[in-house]
């Protein structure tokens, strides 16, 4: 795996460092690619998670809300004694946690054919908004031109 040095790029953004703590963070994350998921965009300020847990049932999952994050958890109850002749569907508990974005917000979760969908809307606040900056200046009939003269 490649290893990237963010250090040039710290020193010409202003107020990124989070953002390039993640990016390091998620460089040095483990392998553990349980459950497989996907990240889609939606809409200009909706995003959707999907995450394909199949053999689990809405009441073993829980979703977590926290600030700038979102966690699932799912733990699965082992109701009996089983024999298995071969036993390829992973029903192991999990935890996996998705960062978010300043002013995204989860909207609901849902679960339907062994994929849990998790609504994400980004809504920003109306003073956070860009708006247009008046620029005053000296009106335009008091400024005068100097003649230019041939040397």
């Amino acid at each position: 795996m490649r290893t990237y040095d963010f250090s040039p790029l710290w020193r010409s953004t202003i107020g990124f460092d989070r953002l390039f703590d993640l990016v390091d963070a998620a460089q040095r994350a483990g392998e553990d690619s349980y459950p497989p998921y996907n990240i889609e965009r939606v809409g200009d300020d909706r995003y959707r998670i999907s995450l394909a847990i199949a053999g689990f049932s809405p009441d073993e999952i829980s979703v977590t809300a926290e600030q700038n994050a979102v966690i699932v958890e799912g733990n699965k109850a082992d109701k009996a004694e089983r024999e298995y002749l071969y036993h390829g569907i992973s029903a192991r508990a999990f935890k996996r946690q998705f960062n978010l974005a300043d002013y995204v917000q989860v909207h609901s979760a849902a679960f339907e054919n062994g994929l849990l969908k998790i609504e994400l809307i980004r809504e920003i606040p109306e003073a956070m908004k860009p708006r247009r900056i008046a620029i005053n200046g000296a009106p335009s009939g008091t400024v005068h031109q100097l003649e230019d003269k041939a040397a």
